[in-house]
């Protein structure tokens, strides 16, 4: 394992001709390029290689170093790079934090000419998001799109350009595009209108991604982005339409039964078709665990309900002959508000291409093995509100380093709002998952490590609060290879800096980030039983 320190680096690459090396890059949300021109994450705390004009800039902290622009009375820009850069893709995060007046908004800027003759990209307040050129300060709008736009939350910009073609991205989502032919090369920048906001991590490449035949074409960009479906709703990776399903509704439309006995459980659990089962009182369950078939909504009642002895699992028989999701995968389970307590192996498992699983506010104490477990292939999981409390194992995403035929390309999961109580190890521990999306999430005094990435998964950690937590996270774990981690805007108080390496996409799906440093008091109130 490499030495546990942070990676990410300040301006890499050639700005003039001064300046030309090869590093680590850290992307939020973009393709990995192949060849990197710029990378700036500040991380170094200045902002060497950028001129301004207008605003106040700075460099400042917003949970990781950030490039601060704090003024609203004007517009201002920020540039950097070289007048040659001809095709490349310019991306950056942005967080907007105030606006001075209405239809205000935040950029990036590619092709740069001067501070008034450019193509940009501007995220408005007005829930609009435009691509535009700018000549000799008059601006004409190229293709427009549908955005929610609030302060306060970060956003990744990304203006790609080859030869005359424009395109620009939110989040990933292609939002416009346009074939305009004023300007052939030019500067990279990133600018405010009567706004203020913070800027990290700029990458600049020099090769551009065609998006896949399946994105929608330019004259029908989305008219609303993806929206978070909010409290009492699977939200994250299981609520994307994929696999055949759309989102996660569970037992909805089927009825609704209460059990209160082993017996009575197995039945209704076993039972084909959409079910509401409500669990009252703790059951005792023979070990190990028993199947969940699909369209179930397993829910205990207060906060006094749940099972112990056994575990639940999602998930058909084992087989390694099978590598890609069988139409008969069990499909569309929620399990929420139950106490799991002296497990004989796993507390849930879920495996074999199981998708759109909800695992939500329950709360877990000491078992042989996992609190969830997902693996062989399981995809379209989201794992949100628990408490484990002072557990070993928590949560293993990947089973087996030999395993990479049924996970590679699957295992999308999203861990938030988790209080990871006095635990040990797997919060979670990633082989090969892709878009894993640990954020908003509380660690208390965690005895080993946090978050592991190995075997070249795909792990974004953001927005968490560590405290007492000598290794948050890092890349690779026992036998396992290095993975992939990116760390952003973490609250770290008491503990050790984490290790971060490569590039991760950012996730299909909306979201929303409460400040990372209020995240202990939001989840200390609103994690485990009891709380939905």
């Amino acid at each position: 394992m490499q030495p546990l320190q942070a990676r990410r680096r300040g301006l890499l690459a050639a700005i003039g001709a001064a300046l030309a090396a090869v590093g680590l890059v850290v992307a939020m949300g973009a393709n990995a390029y192949a060849a990197t021109l710029l990378s700036d994450d500040f991380e170094d705390g200045n902002s060497t290689g950028w001129t301004t004009s207008g605003g106040s800039w700075s460099v400042a902290t917003d949970g990781s170093g950030v490039y601060r622009q704090g003024g609203t009375s004007s517009d201002a820009r920020a540039l950097a790079g070289t007048a040659s850069w001809t095709a490349y893709s310019v991306q950056a995060r942005v967080k907007p934090t105030g606006w001075n007046g209405s239809n205000r908004f935040v950029a990036v800027l590619a092709r740069v000419q001067s501070n008034t003759s450019y193509y940009y990209l501007a995220l408005r307040s007005n829930n609009t998001v435009e691509l535009k050129k700018l000549v000799g300060g008059s601006s004409t709008t190229l293709d427009t799109a549908s955005w929610t736009v609030a302060t306060n939350t970060w956003y990744t910009l990304r203006l790609d350009l080859s030869g005359t073609t424009l395109r620009g991205y939110v989040n990933g989502t292609l939002v416009g595009e346009a074939t305009d032919s004023q300007y052939g090369a030019g500067r990279v920048g990133v600018a405010t209108f009567y706004g203020s906001a913070n800027f990290d991590d700029v990458l600049v490449s020099d090769s551009v991604t065609t998006p896949p035949t399946t994105t929608p074409p330019p004259t029908t960009p989305p008219t609303t982005p993806p929206v978070d479906p909010g409290p009492n709703q699977a939200d994250g990776w299981a609520s994307v339409n994929a696999w055949g399903q759309n989102g996660t509704t569970g037992g909805t439309g089927g009825p609704t039964v209460t059990v209160d006995t082993a017996a009575e459980f197995l039945a209704e659990v076993a039972t084909a078709g959409a079910r509401i089962i409500r669990v009252q009182g703790m059951i005792d369950l023979p070990g190990p665990m028993h199947d969940v078939t699909s369209d179930k909504t397993i829910i205990g009642v207060g906060a006094s309900s749940g099972f112990t002895g056994g575990g639940l699992n999602v998930g058909l028989p084992l087989s390694d002959s099978i590598t890609s999701p069988p139409a008969n995968a069990v499909r569309n389970v929620i399990i929420r508000n139950l106490n799991f307590r002296s497990w004989d192996d796993d507390a849930i498992n879920v495996q074999m291409f199981s998708h759109h699983v909800w695992v939500d506010h329950n709360t877990w104490t000491t078992g042989v093995d996992g609190g969830v477990d997902i693996k062989r292939g399981s995809s379209y999981v989201t794992v949100s509100y628990n408490h484990a409390d002072g557990t070993d194992k928590d949560m293993l995403l990947g089973h087996d380093d030999d395993n990479s035929a049924q996970d590679v390309g699957r295992l999308k999961v999203s861990y938030h709002h988790n209080f990871f109580d006095n635990t040990n190890q797997r919060n979670p521990r990633v082989r090969f998952g892709d878009q894993v999306h640990v954020y908003s999430n509380y660690y208390l005094n965690t005895g080993n490590y946090g978050v592991a990435s190995t075997q070249n998964a795909g792990v974004i950690v953001e927005g968490n609060y560590f405290e007492n937590v000598d290794d948050p996270y890092h890349l690779a774990e026992g036998s396992s290879s290095d993975g992939r981690l990116v760390a952003r805007n973490n609250c770290l108080v008491n503990s050790g800096a984490g290790e971060t390496g490569g590039s991760v996409s950012n996730p299909s799906y909306a979201y929303t980030l409460a400040p990372q440093c209020d995240i202990k008091a939001i989840v200390s109130a609103a994690a485990g039983v009891g709380r939905i």
